[in-house]
């Protein structure tokens, strides 16, 4: 176990998981002036941001009684750390960072989206993973990144210690592809994006379409002892706000986008690589143990890796009851 990954899964004092130590900025909802004060973090990407936009704009944080203040942060672990420092109440998580719920770090109150955003890149000129044998790779470790590398090496019939691997924040991954200092990595958009302006000729060597049988689920978590009756309400409004990006899709795109402050077509090249599910969608898939089969297959792939001892039952970490009758009820308040 790597020391990052340590330091992870070990306890942290709230002074050093401070928000404005972890966090790049902050923006307050339509209900900061009254009701129940929660803080929520993202991810600055359309899954990450769209619902919390769209929660804002049509004001369904203020209809459900609750005063947010949202934080961007750069990846799912280091909510998840904050979440356990008591610095944040809830937050968003791509696949990649599934392990630390199923580790019993956080709770997994929604589904999200199904995602594709996730590649191994390289150089130009590179055009294989075995070519990346011997050579520095990056990777922001426990996200997603990390997750599509260790899936594309192992259908290579290889491993991470066949490559050079250098644990790196998103941002100083950025700007080592960017400057040719690594080979390859492990890594997500929108972030390969602001790669490709300097890299046009990067090489996308996997991704997660090459993975059929797998599922990528984002997801909304909150700490292990959040208040059910408060994740309820939160889930209500995320249900809404789902439904409402489902049926209009490009505004959601702008919506998200001037929260990101971003053009549009960047927050839409985004959000090509997603899924949506309507809460209907959502419902149904929990009910019928599809949710729960898409959370163990990614536990089991964390139990290869290391990152976890064993795939514990979904349940223990999802609630699939409580979110289905949360969701349910927002349905019925956005009918109202």
């Amino acid at each position: 176990m790597s020391l990052t990954r340590r330091a992870l899964m070990s306890s942290l004092s709230a002074t050093a998981l401070s928000l404005t130590a972890v966090g790049c900025s902050s923006k307050s909802g339509s209900g900061s002036s009254g009701g129940t004060k929660i803080r929520f973090g993202y991810i600055a990407d359309f899954n990450g941001s769209s619902l919390l936009a769209i929660a804002n704009d049509q004001k369904l944080w203020q209809k459900a009684g609750l005063a947010p203040s949202i934080k961007v942060f750069t990846n799912g672990p280091i909510q998840i750390q904050a979440l356990g420092a008591g610095d944040l109440d809830f937050g968003y998580i791509g696949p990649g960072a599934m392990w630390l719920p199923a580790g019993g770090k956080a709770k997994v109150i929604a589904v999200d989206t199904l995602t594709d955003a996730d590649r191994v890149i390289a150089q130009p000129g590179i055009t294989s993973l075995a070519q990346l044998a011997g050579r520095k790779v990056g990777v922001p470790e426990g996200t997603s990144g990390e997750m599509i590398l260790n899936l594309a090496l192992k259908k290579a019939g290889m491993s991470e210690s066949d490559v050079k691997k250098v644990p790196m924040d998103p941002s100083t991954l950025v700007a080592a592809f960017s400057s040719g200092q690594i080979d390859g990595a492990g890594f997500y958009y929108p972030l390969i994006a602001t790669i490709k302006k300097r890299v046009p000729k990067l090489v996308e060597l996997a991704g997660d379409r090459d993975f059929p049988g797998n599922a990528f689920p984002t997801a909304f978590v909150s700490g292990p002892g959040t208040d059910p009756a408060l994740t309820q309400r939160v889930v209500g409004v995320l249900a809404e706000a789902n439904d409402w990006r489902a049926a209009h899709k490009d505004q959601a795109i702008s919506l998200a986008a001037r929260m990101l402050q971003v053009p549009d077509d960047q927050a839409r090249s985004d959000a090509a690589n997603v899924e949506l599910l309507t809460t209907a969608d959502l419902v149904a898939k929990t009910k019928d143990g599809t949710v729960d089969g898409w959370l163990d297959g990614l536990a089991r792939f964390f139990v290869g890796t290391g990152q976890l001892k064993a795939a514990p039952a979904p349940a223990t970490y999802y609630d699939g009851a409580a979110f289905v009758r949360a969701a349910q009820a927002g349905t019925k308040a956005a009918a109202r």
